[in-house]
């Protein structure tokens, strides 16, 4: 069948900027994607999305006027249904043809074949493959109606032509934004499709004034891209236009000695990843889809409003303007800005200064916010935390500002005990978790959230707290995302570890549990919080104790949460690690035993990762899981006995008649004392190498020795040697997770 290109588009007003790119993603995967299954495009067809404000379109490489013809073969009834004892057609099966278009003249050419048991009838037919036009038009329906489309409008369409013919009959249309033209072109030729009351054409338009020819007509698939960009002043890719306007980003700032403020942070990236990470930048792509062809000036402000806190200044300069804010060489602000417009004037004065009368009061508006929320202090706040609500079950903030400065000080107090921290250390986090949210009153965060924290220190400066404090109430709320920084100072720590340990007792408490992809008070972000607190600042807390200090604050408001909780937190635990490089089966074997002090767990994966490199590994973590099996089995006479098998007390060595047995004893005899002393010494590797000595005795003792001896002292004792190994082996993994699946060995 010949072959050439599509393009399909459809024109419409302005698109919802931060639902673009999605939109245009999905218009051309869907499209292409119907028409690969029904024939008429390849599997490895070459898929282009286009989206710009006011336009989706796809450009599909080597599409087929016509999908080639399919053999079908569709099972009719079983033969003894069909066919009665002559050979003749059945009734049933004579209407069963007649739905297929055939008749009695088809029954001589039916197909016999076995389906399961018995023989059954079928028909065997070619299907017409689809024609170019019925299969487009099929395809754009499924695009349109797949279209991950935020909100629906209902518009009446316009009857007036224009680019294209509009549909008779249709008296309300319903869409993401009145669509105006639709063009549909294989190769040269335009295609018979409609959608959305519009029949398709080839003239689209341009830049709203600085396209050339409006309408514009569109040559050929090919030239789609070329000519918007040449004759409609319109960059239609979305890649591109993001590309370009990165670009323009980026030299305007280096023209100004300056660096954008959304690459602060950024020292140590290549080039490319430095280009990758503004092209996710939520800024950049919001501005991306506002404009059809960005073009980057450079405007400033009066530097008297650089006394503001620039977080202030860039936000309302960002959230409002969608402008981007300058740094200089030491992070500071500077009093230009980056605007990106929609038109490229021959003096771009007038822009220029519009913008910036624009900004003005903006900034003005930060300034009155912050001069005002100066003239009351933090604390002189904190009654009015006892009016707004935290949560219905859970009382007001004042109330939950309260759990945490309990907790918080209780947290600090177990550190001082460690020898963490000075003597002001209990009073400094006693002060900031008692502000902590105090700033949640103040104008300027209730202008612009986000600041909540960034403000709060700089009012805990202005009141003479000291730098302590005001840096633990902005760091309380982090790692506030996946790779954010940690608090800088213990004290910080200490907060934000009261802080996101109220809110997970809190809520689990009460059943507030986070459900397949929903999380609404992203507890699983809490909760890796915590774990990166406690892992990478090595803290010296166990977490059944932090879960002891934050429960009783709640008095009877919540049940108790700690198995859910621990769960909860435990599977993050595994997840992050595995994330971190660190295989499942070591991950599964130290988490098995549930460690309460969390900052020793990547301690002990780094000894169990050099333990399974030894070559008596395999052998001892085999023989472990088959004593597990073991002592399980005989866990009911071991209770009726009154004896316990982890206590090297209950071996008795005159009852130990083997050889083998009592060369594993004197093993472990030699053995233990040294590895128990690594153990609590927090040596894990020396403690799990030290073990790998233990490997010839224990075979031994597997092959010669019967643990279910006849006598019940030496079975008995037997089994006490084995718990005693069981315990040596698995204080700091569980080492039978280790072990291959094809020894697990079985109880003897």
């Amino acid at each position: 069948m010949p072959k050439n290109n599509l393009l399909v588009e459809l024109f419409v007003e302005e698109l919802p900027p931060k639902a673009l790119k999605k939109l245009g993603e999905a218009f051309a995967g869907v499209l292409a994607e119907q028409l690969q299954a029904q024939g008429l495009a390849d599997a490895d067809a070459q898929v282009t999305p286009f989206a710009s404000p006011r336009r989706l379109a796809a450009h599909i490489s080597g599409v087929a006027e016509r999908a080639p013809d399919r053999a079908v073969s569709q099972k009719l009834m079983p033969v003894s249904v069909g066919l009665d004892a002559s050979g003749a057609p059945t009734p049933a099966l004579l209407k069963r043809l007649a739905a297929l278009g055939a008749d009695a003249a088809a029954v001589p050419g039916l197909r016999r074949a076995l389906d399961g048991k018995a023989e059954a009838l079928f028909f065997d037919s070619v299907q017409p493959g689809a024609g170019l036009a019925t299969g487009l038009q099929k395809a754009l329906d499924e695009a349109i109606a797949k279209l991950p489309i935020p909100k629906v409008m209902s518009y009446q369409p316009e009857t007036d032509g224009g680019m294209a013919n509009f549909v008779p009959g249709w008296s309300s249309v319903q869409f993401v934004r009145p669509a105006h033209g639709l063009v549909a072109l294989h190769g040269t030729e335009v295609l018979a499709v409609s959608a959305l009351g519009l029949r398709a054409g080839r003239h689209t338009r341009g830049h709203r004034f600085e396209a050339a020819l409006d309408p514009l007509p569109l040559a050929a698939a090919d030239g789609y891209a070329a000519t918007l960009r040449e004759q409609g002043a319109v960059i239609a890719s979305y890649a591109e236009r993001s590309l370009e306007l990165v670009r323009q980003l980026r030299q305007a700032a280096s023209g100004l000695g300056a660096r954008l403020e959304v690459e602060q942070g950024w020292q140590g990236l290549s080039e490319p990843e430095r280009v990758q990470r503004l092209l996710d930048d939520p800024l950049v792509q919001e501005v991306t889809a506002l404009v059809e062809r960005p073009h980057v000036l450079v405007c400033q402000f009066e530097p008297e409003f650089l006394a503001v806190p620039q977080e202030c200044l860039i936000l309302t300069m960002k959230a409002n303007q969608k402008y981007f804010a300058l740094l200089d060489a030491e992070g500071k602000l500077m009093p230009r800005f980056l605007v990106v417009s929609n038109i490229c004037p021959a003096d771009p004065s007038a822009v220029i200064g519009g913008n910036e009368r624009v900004v003005r009061p903006r900034l003005a508006d930060a300034r009155f916010f912050y001069d005002q929320d100066r003239k009351r202090s933090l604390e002189s706040r904190l009654l009015g935390l006892a009016k707004v609500v935290y949560h219905n079950r859970l009382g007001s903030q004042g109330e939950r500002v309260e759990r945490v400065r309990t907790i918080a000080c209780a947290i600090a107090q177990r550190l001082g005990d460690q020898g963490l921290g000075d003597a002001a250390l209990l009073r400094q986090v006693e002060q900031a978790a008692l502000l902590a949210k105090a700033d949640l009153l103040t104008d300027m965060v209730g202008e612009f959230p986000e600041l909540q924290g960034t403000m709060g220190r700089y009012y805990a400066l202005h009141d003479g707290l000291g730098e302590p404090v005001a840096q633990a109430i902005e760091d309380h709320y982090k790692p506030r995302f996946a790779g954010d920084a940690l608090p800088r100072s213990l004290v910080g720590v200490c907060v934000a570890l009261a802080d996101k340990l109220e809110t997970l007792v809190g809520l689990f408490g009460i059943g507030s549990l986070p459900t397949g992809d929903k999380d609404p008070y992203a507890l699983r972000r809490h909760a890796l919080g915590v774990l990166r607190m406690l892992l990478e600042k090595d803290l010296p807390l166990d977490w059944p104790d932090l879960l002891a200090l934050a429960q009783p604050v709640f008095g009877d408001r919540i049940a108790d949460p700690s198995a859910a909780l621990s769960d909860f937190v435990y599977e993050r635990l595994a997840g992050s690690l595995r994330e971190q490089g660190f295989g499942t089966q070591e991950v599964d074997a130290v988490l098995a035993l549930r460690p309460p002090r969390l900052a020793e767990v990547p301690r002990r994966l780094e000894a169990v990762r050099a333990f399974a490199a030894l070559p008596e590994a395999a052998a001892l973590a085999a023989a472990n899981k088959r004593i597990g099996n073991i002592l399980k089995k005989s866990a009911p006479a071991a209770g009726s006995a009154g004896m316990a098998w982890a206590g090297e007390a209950a071996v008795q060595p005159q009852l130990l008649l083997e050889a083998a047995e009592k060369a594993l004893y004197a093993a472990l005899q030699a053995t233990l004392p040294q590895t128990q002393a690594q153990f609590e010494a927090g040596d894990y590797r020396a403690h799990l190498l030290g073990l790998a000595a233990l490997r010839a005795p224990v075979d031994a003792f597997f092959e010669s020795v019967l643990v279910n001896a006849e006598d019940a002292a030496v079975r008995t004792n037997r089994l006490a040697l084995l718990g005693t190994l069981h315990q040596a082996m698995n204080r700091v993994a569980e080492l039978a997770r280790l072990a291959p699946a094809a020894g697990t060995g079985s109880a003897t």
